[in-house]
């Protein structure tokens, strides 16, 4: 039988459904606030109303470029991935046999092993399309910076009006890289349908589960959190140098 089972495709629905509905948590939800990734982006903006009083910004550039290199790493691992996922359909016959004499857990029909793999090729087409705009952004953030004038060379409402163009390009790449990785990740829940529909309903849940952890009971949220009381302390005693009406980074 070639077709997909009834099972397959509770299996497919719920991973759509886990996928989407976690985007839809993280970057759309009332909850998107309580999450690592809202915290972060305080960081960035944050990051950037310091860099515009600086009159040396290699501190600066380092921090961008290196954010353009993993993003990099990101899309050329993907690409890897891609062709990797075109020589399992190139060697489908090969692999179900090897599978079938080792009594591996994998699906015999070749119509839906090839399903299952063009749907893994899909995810993972999607992260390189994702890394990669995210990876435009970044330059292009790169170039805003550039072009935030020295502190004694414009006045200070300019300046942190371009420093705040320029941070939320940063967190707009920021959100595309996330959502890269992401499918980075349920492409690993993704691998489990290779073993079977209800392998995959549990890789599925368990991704799902170590996301949500991450995003909201985890150390690191709590530590740039805490951080967070830091800043806002800081801004707090500073803040008569910079009250120029711009918005405020940690709102």
């Amino acid at each position: 039988m070639t077709s997909m089972s009834p099972l397959d495709f509770a299996a497919a629905a719920w991973f759509l459904v886990a996928w989407f509905g976690f985007n839809w948590l993280i970057d759309t939800s009332p909850w998107r606030h309580r999450t690592l990734s809202k915290a972060m982006e305080l960081y960035r903006r944050t990051w950037f109303h310091t860099m515009s009083g600086r009159n040396v910004r290699i501190m600066d550039t380092a921090i961008i470029s290196g954010l353009q290199q993993g993003t990099a790493f990101f899309a050329s691992s993907s690409l890897l991935a891609i062709g990797g996922s075109f020589a399992l359909l190139d060697s489908t016959e090969q692999i179900l046999q090897v599978a079938g004499d080792l009594s591996i857990p994998v699906e015999q029909s070749r119509a839906l092993w090839e399903i299952k793999v063009l749907g893994l090729m899909l995810i993972l087409a999607y992260g390189f399309f994702k890394f990669g705009w995210a990876y435009r952004l970044f330059n292009y953030c790169s170039i805003m910076m550039g072009s935030i004038p020295e502190a004694e060379k414009a006045p200070r409402e300019m300046i942190l009006s371009l420093a705040d163009r320029a941070a939320d390009m940063n967190i707009l790449a920021g959100k595309h890289f996330n959502r890269g990785q992401r499918a980075l990740f349920f492409a690993i829940a993704f691998l489990g349908w290779f073993a079977g529909p209800l392998a995959f309903l549990g890789t599925t849940l368990m991704v799902v589960a170590v996301l949500l952890r991450r995003q909201f009971a985890s150390r690191s949220r709590d530590a740039v959190l805490s951080g967070h009381q830091v800043l806002l302390s800081l801004e707090t005693k500073d803040g008569a140098n910079t009250d120029t009406g711009s918005s405020n980074p940690f709102t």
